[in-house]
């Protein structure tokens, strides 16, 4: 029986199907449906949060706003945005 070699990047590959294949089963990471999960566009979440999309795309890229790259574009659960405005709430006065 003769074992053919085994190229590096069949490797490479295996390994990257393997950690994607564990990283989309983790219950953390997945929500419960992904028909659950509603996304808004950047020009929405600006609507919603009465500021510009320039301030929207920078929450994004700072990483203060979680948000999926689709295409050219990002599109951010309403959830993210949700909680964004409960974190940030404060008192006044």
């Amino acid at each position: 029986m003769a074992v053919s070699p085994q190229r590096p990047g069949d490797a490479q590959s295996t390994q990257r199907s393997t950690q994607r294949s564990t990283r989309a089963s983790t219950p953390e990471s997945t929500p419960a449906s992904m028909a659950d999960v509603r996304f808004l566009t950047v020009a929405e979440v600006a609507t919603a949060l009465r500021v510009s999309k320039m301030t929207v795309y920078r929450l994004v890229h700072s990483g203060d706003l979680p948000a999926v790259r689709v295409g050219r574009s990002f599109r951010v659960p309403e959830k993210a945005v949700q909680d964004y405005l409960q974190s940030s709430f404060f008192e006044a006065g």
